[in-house]
């Protein structure tokens, strides 16, 4: 706390003294406690006795959200000194239930990420069975666009989940920072996400929570699919009857089907999410906004998706026809695995169109249905000019043959 400027040794020094039941120094409050001091919470030494903690907040030496982070630091040095083999080195960062700290390895002398489940959740087997589901389903992956799993295990009250440690940032980082990606960037970057799904949906796991911060990028610009937290296997039909009618996932990304709580689910929720994950990252806006989780939702379902490229006029039409097919609302609609998205993206990435999203209609080309609307007037104009032509070449005929018919008539006649 000295150390991070929080507090000078002089108010820390009077809190100690103030805790002890001395007066301490000078400061305000007065003496013997302080008052109204003792009315922050519970004793540290005597009864009713505030703690340190407690009188640094009062004493406006600290604010409570400070004192919450010293705890978590605290706390995480408890942990990091508790996993052993392992030095614990700083934070890199907190999700929805785990914490992730960097480290070194001592036996082998590297950096590694350990992901550590908070003690508030040591409680609930649920979280405990979910926590170890992704480092199992993390540990049947191997493949440089996904971050490696080396370790899982329990340390005292610690459950604790060793991982590759990942120098760099997450697309979450550049859009925050405002980077709109340019097409030829953005889709590099998906190529390579998809070629780690390809791989986890060889291995029968489906991400199920494909989004920007969970996309990696490397100082070297290789991109790693992190966090397996909601990773199922695609054939765990109890896991799947078991979460029926439950929404899991990201708002701003998850695919209609997740959004019912269907118990079939399969890579092209994962293909959905990351249409979703291009999108933003083209544009500079999520797919579907609102006030709400649940309002965000209900666009998936059914709300109209504004194209990319009237979003952005940047995004070129091909890079909007991949993102389309990819954010089908119908996953029959959607590329049917990730190799046939590859396919696409590497077609645009050469300037060619995407062969797959460049169909429509019963496989009709899109670039032939345009060329047909546009030569339509030349066509009619050239079908009536061929309909007069036709038109005259029957009056023609038809009065030619009059002129017989009144020929013959009047030689009769003459006859006669």
């Amino acid at each position: 706390m000295i150390d991070q400027g929080l507090a000078t040794p002089e108010e820390l020094q009077r809190c100690l003294d103030l805790a002890r039941g001395g007066e301490g120094p000078g400061g305000r409050g007065g003496g013997g406690g302080g008052g109204g001091l003792a009315a922050e919470g519970g004793s540290a030494g005597g009864l009713g006795q505030p703690s340190v903690a407690e009188l640094l907040v009062a004493n406006e030496y600290i604010t409570r959200r400070q004192l919450e982070r010293l705890r978590e630091a605290a706390e995480a040095e408890r942990s990091g000194q508790q996993i052993p083999g392992y030095k614990l080195v700083g934070v890199l960062g907190a999700g929805a239930m785990a914490k992730v700290y960097k480290a070194k390895q001592l036996s082998l002398d590297r950096m590694v990420a350990i992901k550590v489940l908070p003690r508030k959740f040591t409680q609930s087997p649920q979280f405990i069975e979910r926590f170890y589901a992704e480092g199992r389903a993390a540990a049947q992956l191997n493949h440089p666009n996904i971050v490696q799993a080396f370790d899982v295990g329990k340390a005292g009250e610690y459950h604790y989940f060793v991982m590759e440690y990942v120098e760099g940032r997450t697309v979450h980082d550049d859009i925050v920072a405002r980077k709109r990606f340019n097409d030829l960037d953005a889709v590099d970057i998906v190529i390579q996400t998809a070629e780690a799904l390809v791989h986890a949906h060889e291995k029968g796991l489906i991400h199920r929570d494909v989004k920007p911060k969970n996309v990696m990028i490397t100082t070297q610009g290789v991109v790693k699919l992190a966090d397996m937290g909601l990773a199922r296997a695609i054939s765990d039909k109890e896991a799947a009857e078991a979460e029926a009618g439950k929404a899991f996932g990201t708002p701003y990304y998850i695919s209609p089907e997740q959004i019912r709580g269907e118990v079939k689910i399969g890579p092209p929720a994962d293909i959905y999410s990351l249409g979703a994950t291009l999108y933003h990252m083209v544009t500079g806006a999520v797919p579907f906004d609102g006030k709400s989780p649940s309002d965000v939702m209900h666009k998936h379902l059914k709300a109209e998706l504004v194209p990319p490229d009237q979003a952005n006029p940047k995004v070129s039409p091909r890079v909007a026809e991949v993102i389309e097919m990819m954010m089908a609302k119908d996953p029959r609609k959607r590329y049917q695995s990730c190799r046939d998205l590859i396919g696409d993206l590497k077609a645009v990435r050469r300037g060619q169109d995407p062969p797959m999203a460049h169909r429509d209609l019963g496989g009709l080309d899109l670039a032939s249905l345009a060329k047909a609307e546009a030569a339509a007037p030349a066509q009619i104009a050239e079908n009536k000019a061929v309909a007069l032509d036709k038109g005259v070449n029957i009056y023609l005929f038809v009065s030619v043959l009059v002129l017989a018919v009144i020929a013959v008539v009047m030689h009769v006649v003459r006859s006669i």
